[in-house]
């Protein structure tokens, strides 16, 4: 069946299988773009409107380096206006790598016998989360291997224990998911537990493809997995992020697949996702694909631009598989969320503190190792806003109320004032003296651009901070 628009508005097709590959492909081979219609859709994005599945293929097809260079300078304007020079920091915490899928890219799979296999320990958890907050972050990505000992209730269990680790000024305040998927009443017992975000990746959104990657597992049938976030949605959680493994199949096709899943949960459930994850693939342990469509850097710096333009409201997170480069690159012109000091080998917050990677205790390569201070040193000197802030959630900003581009004045009002307090907070409890200096440096001249409402009261709230108070937001 072929999903047009008018489909998208019956009532019915939430928890339906949604991907057509005769319908991207067409698109795609259609799409022949010239200068007056990129332009053209480029200013629709710079407007405010949602671009269509034929205005992203035209993107995707555009070849012209010029026109490229337009792309990519109109998604910087886009993401100025929509998150100023924000970047939101986390750090992804694996507590287990059983799994009972093979899917031939991972490290993880269960075919593999070279890969160690391990669950933290509560106590073990309870160590790494104090490791984690003694280098100052307070966003945490929980992952989990796909396996039955990972259950609904052990993952509320563990969200629960990482909320409740305080080390000194240290607490995680936003606990985000990346785990199989349950059915609805398991998504209830998760959304229970206060989780943020509940990330499922699709991988690839070819359905052959699909077939060949996932030989066997529960994670082998294809529609089960699409209609994850439906279920997470019909259970109340409508904080969700999707993702494409790039390298599995055509780059063109799996953007135009995240933009059909973007299609259909805000017509299903007026929500988009909250964001948008687009690894590119690693080495791995017993990797086992050729690179038959592995993503070059500069289509990699192409696609999130594009993804950019696409859905300017939605988050797009840019992990340390990529280099330090190309994430300096990417960060102008797309992404709003960056992991740091990020370590995937089970425990190695507390037990490891070098930077040696062991693929078989880990699920696959990561290309930049910066400690998270290295990372806002840096963000500093591009004149970026580093930021932890969760106040949006914890003040039931979310869902369908928490779309940055369409509410009038939320960067003003929440989003760089929340910013500069949580960089307050970082800068007097763990930053190095010469990343301090840059610190205060950015955070004066932000408050310089503030009107003088905003500029007072932040100013208060981060002279509060310096005197010892904490997590204080708008």
């Amino acid at each position: 069946m072929k999903f047009t628009p008018e489909t998208y508005k019956l009532p019915d097709i939430s928890m339906q299988p949604f991907i057509d590959d005769e319908e991207i492909d067409d698109i795609l081979k259609n799409a022949k773009p010239n200068r007056e219609q990129v332009l053209a859709v480029i200013d629709k994005s710079l407007n405010k409107n949602r671009l269509s599945l034929h205005d992203t293929a035209l993107l995707l097809n555009t070849e012209d380096p010029e026109l490229v260079e337009l792309i990519k300078d109109g998604a910087r304007k886009l993401k100025e206006k929509v998150y100023g020079k924000r970047i939101v920091l986390f750090a992804p915490l694996y507590v287990g790598n059983y799994c009972s899928n093979n899917c031939r890219y991972c490290g993880f799979k269960a075919s593999n016998k070279n890969a160690l296999r391990k669950t933290l320990t509560k106590e073990e958890l309870i160590e790494n989360v104090k490791a984690l907050e003694e280098h100052g972050q307070k966003r945490l990505i929980l992952v989990f291997g796909e396996h039955r000992v990972y259950s609904a209730d052990f993952i509320a269990d563990t969200v629960k224990t990482v909320y409740g680790v305080k080390k000194d000024h240290g607490e995680i305040r936003r606990v985000n998911i990346n785990a199989a998927p349950f059915d609805i009443e398991g998504f209830k017992i998760v959304k229970e537990s206060g989780i943020g975000t509940y990330q499922v990746f699709q991988e690839t959104y070819h359905h052959p493809t699909y077939t060949t990657c996932h030989t066997s597992g529960r994670k082998s049938d294809y529609d089960y997995r699409l209609t994850a976030l439906d279920r997470a949605m019909e259970a109340g959680i409508d904080d969700v992020g999707i993702g494409a493994l790039f390298g599995l199949y055509d780059y063109k096709f799996e953007v135009m697949g995240l933009i059909r899943h973007v299609n259909h949960l805000e017509a299903c459930y007026q929500i988009g996702p909250h964001t948008i994850s687009f690894p590119r693939i690693q080495d791995a342990s017993e990797y086992d694909l050729d690179d038959k469509y592995a993503v070059t850097d500069e289509q990699f710096t192409k696609l999130v631009a594009i993804l950019r333009l696409a859905v300017p409201y939605t988050g797009l997170i840019l992990t340390a598989r990529e280099s330090r480069q190309v994430r300096d690159e990417v960060l102008a012109f797309g992404c709003s969320q960056i992991d740091a000091g990020t370590k995937l080998e089970i425990g190695a917050y507390a037990e490891n503190p070098g930077v040696d990677q062991n693929l078989n205790k880990e699920q696959f390569k990561i290309n930049d190792d910066r400690t998270l201070n290295e990372v806002i040193d840096e963000l500093l000197d591009g004149d970026y806003l580093p930021s932890f802030c969760t106040a949006c959630y914890r003040k039931g900003r979310t869902g369908q109320h928490f779309m940055e581009f369409s509410v009038p004045g939320f960067i003003k009002k929440f989003c760089t004032p929340n910013a500069l307090l949580t960089l307050a907070e970082y800068i007097v409890d763990y930053a190095s003296p010469a990343t301090a200096e840059k610190g205060w440096k950015v955070i004066e001249r932000n408050l310089k651009q503030m009107d003088e409402v905003y500029h007072d009261k932040v100013k208060e709230r981060i002279e509060r901070i310096q005197a010892g108070e904490r997590d204080l937001y708008f």
